[in-house]
């Protein structure tokens, strides 16, 4: 599993990016949102990856949050949609607002989304609706926020050159301590970091 690239931004276009890696260039397919936050060519760049492997070939996609990544993942875990078109949804609408959407059961809405048909739509609000309604409610959007925060916290600290468990033991002294409620990635990393100095 290839969990994040680290590297400099080579090119992009609206649906995919390469990355120079010590001389080895990656080509990730990425949503439309990823690249319009994308740094200017030459600049370094860090992007959350999903590896997809096939019969035939291998496959990188790659995102600027963990937001993207969890959604991009929970579409591919729908009947009938690929790799391909849940990049295409993510392209389409937000994260956020496709969870509205859901929630919502506004079949309508998703239509609107390029390249989904009515029965994708309904397929979508029946395997994801109730999940989404335990996962983005109460306590269920607090553990949500703080996984995503914590998992762009490790990806950062090992695009700095610490080892992934490190990395995590230090998240984990953090966050034991720290106050109650979702810290911000970069509350995280600040704190993270002061950890692994002080060893």
């Amino acid at each position: 599993m290839i969990e994040f690239l680290h590297g400099t931004l080579v090119s992009r276009e609206p649906v995919s990016a390469v990355i120079d890696i010590h001389g080895v260039g990656y080509q990730v397919h990425i949503p439309l949102s990823t690249y319009e936050a994308l740094p200017e060519i030459g600049a370094d760049v860090t992007l959350l990856t999903h590896l997809h492997v096939r019969e035939d070939a291998m496959q990188l996609y790659g995102f600027l949050t963990a937001t993207e990544r969890h959604m991009f993942r929970r579409l591919q875990s729908i009947s009938g949609i690929g790799s391909r078109m849940a990049l295409n949804i993510l392209s389409g609408v937000a994260p956020d607002d496709l969870r509205q959407r859901v929630r919502a059961g506004d079949v309508a809405a998703l239509i609107r989304i390029p390249g989904i048909g009515r029965k994708t739509a309904e397929r979508i609000v029946v395997e994801l609706r109730d999940s989404f309604s335990r996962e983005f409610t109460g306590e269920g959007l607090a553990d949500s926020e703080s996984r995503g925060a914590r998992e762009e916290a490790l990806m950062a600290l090992q695009a700095l050159g610490y080892a992934r468990n490190a990395a995590e033991k230090a998240l984990s002294a953090v966050q034991r301590v720290g106050e109650s409620g979702t810290q911000q990635p970069s509350e995280l990393i600040k704190k993270a970091l002061q950890e692994l100095n002080s060893r």
